[in-house]
């Protein structure tokens, strides 16, 4: 009498869900950026493109790791997306204030609604202090 043994595979299985449990995670964007903290935050599930400023000021659109120069963002973002009137911004907390501004004017000018990427959890006591 023959029978599978099905104990390999369910190793190998339990195995490969590790690994994409682990890596999942990094899959979602490529640039690393801790986004500021709040109180609240509504939730959204608009499939919107992503503007992230890293921390060095550096401009990046989408999942893509190339820098995009601010004055040709608008340009990008309606070359690679066409038809969208919203982008969602992530800024990292602690990069410079200038260049946060200067994104959102640029796209400002370019009609673009720009709605903020924070986190949930901030300690309003803690709001304003220096890290």
């Amino acid at each position: 009498m023959a029978e599978i043994n099905v104990t390999p595979f369910v190793d190998v299985v339990l195995v490969l869900l590790i690994i994409f449990m682990i890596t999942a995670h990094v899959m979602e964007y490529g640039i690393d950026v801790e986004v500021p903290k709040t109180k609240s935050v509504a939730t959204s599930t608009k499939d919107l493109p992503v503007v992230t400023v890293s921390k060095s000021g550096e401009i990046y659109l989408g999942t893509s790791k190339e820098i995009v120069n601010y004055n040709r963002l608008a340009a990008e973002i309606k070359s690679r997306y066409p038809g969208q009137d919203s982008v969602y911004m992530r800024a990292d907390g602690q990069a410079q204030w200038d260049t946060i501004a200067n994104v959102m004017a640029v796209l400002g000018e370019a009609k673009f609604r720009v709605s903020a990427v924070t986190q949930p959890g901030a300690n309003i006591a803690n709001i304003g202090k220096r890290r």
